[in-house]
């Protein structure tokens, strides 16, 4: 892609897209030896992975947890329902006035945060924080897995348990810090609007335009439910569910 852009551009006449990779080839082409084509790639595959592969495997864990948890997935149909109407399609204006499923997504991050330890941080000096020293240079990893699982945060932290969040105030935003699966300050994920509204429609169409049940005659208490830890945390087998339209 970047290969067949800088081919473009050397054509007469083209017209630049004024995107971002565009942008990023005019830094490298003013000489300030701030970016060049080599630093561009790895960018731009962080920006794919963190775009797709963290969505879909939020998705996918979604998925997994209601159909593990079949009173969650029926209340969910009932306020989708409810609130939507048999046959309407679910919009993003409508979510704000659909708290359950919210708190469904919430209890999903928690469990199963998208990037388990976020993207490192590295002290730029010497930080005292809670009697504990981080020396200048030191690179600071903060485990958004372990925290989601906190006995001493969460009641019943490995129940999978979407009424914890009903009437409370915690979102994911980055300002409850028991809950921040796309980080937190200025270095929290930029995707995160996106995300939260991408998941939140994809799953109420889901739950809504379907019924759904597992493959092969499984039963929910047989599902493979473990972890595979990667960049993005993946379910160690695939999850495999059949729609048949509502």
């Amino acid at each position: 892609m970047i290969n067949q852009r800088l081919q473009l551009r050397q054509v007469p006449g083209s017209i630049k897209k004024n995107d971002m990779l565009d942008t990023l080839l005019d830094i490298g082409e003013e000489s300030t030896g701030e970016i060049d084509k080599t630093q561009i790639e790895p960018l731009f595959m962080d920006l794919f992975i963190a775009g797709t592969d963290t969505t879909s495997n939020t998705l996918e864990w979604v998925m997994a947890e209601i159909l593990h948890n079949p009173e969650v997935l029926s209340k969910a149909k009932a306020e989708l329902m409810q609130i939507i109407g048999k046959g309407n399609p679910v919009e993003e204006s409508d979510i704000a006035r659909l708290p359950y499923l919210q708190a469904i997504v919430k209890e999903t991050f928690r469990l199963h945060p998208p990037v388990p330890l976020l993207l490192p941080r590295k002290a730029e000096a010497d930080v005292e924080i809670q009697g504990f020293t981080i020396p200048k240079g030191a690179q600071v990893l903060v485990n958004a897995w372990a925290i989601g699982r906190d006995t001493s945060i969460w009641e019943n932290p490995n129940s999978f348990k979407p009424e914890r969040f009903m009437g409370l105030e915690i979102d994911v935003k980055g300002r409850n810090f028991e809950l921040i699966p796309f980080g937190a300050g200025r270095r929290i994920c930029p995707g995160l609007p996106l995300a939260i509204r991408m998941v939140h429609l994809m799953l109420g169409s889901l739950i809504h335009t379907f019924d759904w049940k597992l493959e092969d005659g499984f039963k929910p208490e047989d599902m493979n439910m473990e972890e595979k830890f990667r960049l993005s945390l993946q379910m160690a087998q695939p999850l495999r569910a059949i729609p048949t339209m509502v």
